[in-house]
C-alpha cells in the first residue's frame, strides 16, 4: 500500500514538473518535438500504426461528440481566461513602456520612489535649469518643467462611483518636454486661469469631462477647454497651469521636475552634473526607465494572478479530459481489443489515444484564444498606477500571449490522455473481446 502511495505521488510529482517544463520550452523546443514525433510517427513502423488507430478513434469522435466536447469547451475556458488576464498585465506594461523616451529626464527627491512622496523646493528649480546637458528652446530657454501631482476624485462613467484621477500642473515650458502630447480638440489652458485640458482615456473613463464642461476641483470651479492625446500614461490625466494648481492646493514646494535633454549623450552630462553638485540631492532618471519601472511589479502580480487562476482551471480541465478519455477507451473497449488481436502493440495504442486527446486540447486551445482575442483584445479598462490614481489601458493579446496559451492546452490534453492511454495499452485482449 505504502508503495503504491508513494509511486502516485512521484507519478503526479513527474507530470507537474514536466507540465511546468513544457509550457516554459520556447518554440524551437516546441518545433523540435513536432518533428521528432513527425519523424516517428511517419518513418517508423509502429508510428504508421499508431496514425492508423488515431484515424480510426477520429473517425468516430462524431458519434461521442458530446462527450468529446467537454475536453474543448473546458480547455477553451481554461486559456480564454488566462490569456485574458495575461493580457491585462501586457496591456498595462505596454501603456507604461510607451511612456517617456530616452532624451526626457524626470528629477525627483532623492529615494522617491514615485511622484507623490518627492518634494523639490522652488529655489533648486533654478540650480536645476543651470545645468548641462539641458536642450533649448528657440529663445534658449532651457527645457524644464516644474510640476505637481495632485490627485482628486472623479466620477467613473461606468458605475458612478468616485474614482482616483490625476490632476498635473504643468509648467510653463511643459508642452515643449512633453512633446508627444497633441491638443485634438479645443485649446490649451491659459496661464493663471483655472483651466484644465482632459487626456482621452481620462475623457472616457470619467463623467464632466468633454470640452466645456465646469467641474469643482479643491472648492474652485474649473473650465474644460481642451483634450489632448499622447498614446501613453499620460492619457488618463488631466492638465492645468503648475502655479494656478500650486495656489490653489496650497502648495509651496514642486513634486518633480520633467526636463527634456540633449539626446543620450545630454542626459548622461546632466546627470553626472547633478550628482555632481551637492546642494542637488535629487534622483534623476529617464522618463522611459521610471515609467517602465512603475509597470514592473502590477504586470507580475496579473502575471502570477493569471498563472494561478489558469492553474487552478486547469486541474478541473484535466479531470474533464480523464473522465471523457476513460469513457471514451471503455466505450471501445472491443474496438482496441480487435486492434490489439490483429498486431497492434501497446505503443501505438497509447499514442493513438494520446493523439486524439491532443487534437481536442488543439481545438480547445485555438477556440479559448480566439475567444480571448475577439472579447479582450483593444478592451478599454482602468487600474491604479504608483500615484493611487487611475491609469487608463487597453487589454492586449498578443501573439505570445496566445502561444503560451496553446502549449497550456497541449500541455492539459497530454496530462489528461496519459492514464486512458496506458488504460486502453494494458486493457486485456480476450476480456474485452468476450463481449463481441
Amino acid at each position: 500500500m505504502n508503495k503504491q502511495w508513494l509511486w502516485n505521488l512521484l507519478t503526479i510529482v513527474l507530470l507537474v514538473v514536466g507540465l511546468v517544463a513544457w509550457i516554459m520550452l520556447p518554440w524551437q523546443g516546441v518545433l523540435a518535438v513536432a518533428v521528432a514525433l513527425a519523424l516517428w510517427l511517419f518513418l517508423t513502423r509502429q508510428g504508421r500504426l499508431a496514425l492508423a488507430a488515431t484515424g480510426i478513434g477520429i473517425a468516430s469522435l462524431p458519434q461521442r461528440w458530446g462527450a468529446s466536447s467537454v475536453i474543448v469547451v473546458g480547455i477553451a475556458g481554461v486559456v480564454a481566461v488566462l490569456v485574458a488576464m495575461l493580457s491585462m498585465g501586457r496591456g498595462f506594461q505596454t501603456t507604461m513602456n510607451s511612456t517617456g523616451n530616452e532624451n526626457t529626464a524626470i528629477v525627483l527627491r532623492g529615494g522617491s520612489q514615485a511622484e507623490t512622496n518627492s518634494v523639490i523646493m522652488r529655489d533648486q528649480v533654478p540650480l536645476i535649469s543651470s545645468l548641462p546637458g539641458i536642450a533649448r528652446d528657440g529663445e534658449g530657454r532651457p527645457l524644464v518643467s516644474p510640476e505637481l501631482s495632485q490627485v482628486v476624485n472623479l466620477v467613473s462613467r461606468e458605475d458612478g462611483n468616485d474614482v482616483n484621477a490625476q490632476f498635473r500642473g504643468v509648467g510653463e515650458l511643459g508642452w515643449a518636454v512633453h512633446d508627444s502630447v497633441k491638443i485634438v480638440e479645443g485649446r490649451k489652458y491659459g496661464s493663471g486661469l483655472r483651466e484644465i485640458v482632459v487626456g482621452q482615456g481620462a475623457q472616457k473613463q470619467f463623467r464632466d469631462l468633454d470640452v466645456g464642461s465646469t467641474l469643482t476641483l479643491g472648492n474652485q470651479q474649473w473650465q474644460v477647454v481642451g483634450k489632448f492625446a499622447s498614446g501613453d500614461v499620460h492619457d488618463s490625466e488631466i492638465w492645468t497651469d503648475a502655479q494656478t494648481l500650486a495656489s490653489t492646493y496650497n502648495r509651496g514646494a514642486w513634486q518633480l521636475v520633467s526636463v527634456r535633454t540633449e539626446g543620450k549623450a545630454g542626459f548622461e552630462q546632466f546627470k553626472a552634473a547633478m550628482a555632481g553638485d551637492p546642494r542637488l540631492k535629487l534622483d534623476v532618471e529617464t522618463t522611459k526607465a521610471y515609467y517602465a519601472k512603475q509597470s514592473g511589479q502590477l504586470n507580475q502580480l496579473l502575471t502570477i494572478l493569471g498563472t494561478v487562476i489558469g492553474a487552478i482551471m486547469a486541474v478541473g480541465a484535466v479531470f474533464g479530459a480523464l473522465n471523457t478519455m476513460y469513457a471514451a477507451v471503455a466505450g471501445r473497449a472491443r474496438e482496441i481489443a480487435t486492434m490489439r488481436a490483429i498486431g497492434f502493440r501497446g505503443l501505438p495504442v497509447v499514442m493513438a489515444v494520446m493523439l486524439e486527446t491532443m487534437l481536442l486540447a488543439l481545438l480547445g486551445g485555438i477556440l479559448g484564444g480566439l475567444l480571448a482575442w475577439l472579447i479582450f483584445n483593444g478592451y478599454s479598462a482602468s487600474t491604479m498606477g504608483s500615484n493611487f490614481s487611475a491609469v487608463v489601458f487597453q487589454f492586449k493579446v498578443t501573439p505570445e500571449l496566445l502561444w503560451s496559451g496553446l502549449k497550456w492546452a497541449l500541455g492539459i490534453g497530454l496530462v489528461g490522455g496519459l492514464f486512458p492511454a496506458l488504460r486502453a495499452a494494458r486493457l486485456p485482449i480476450t476480456t474485452a473481446l468476450r463481449a463481441l
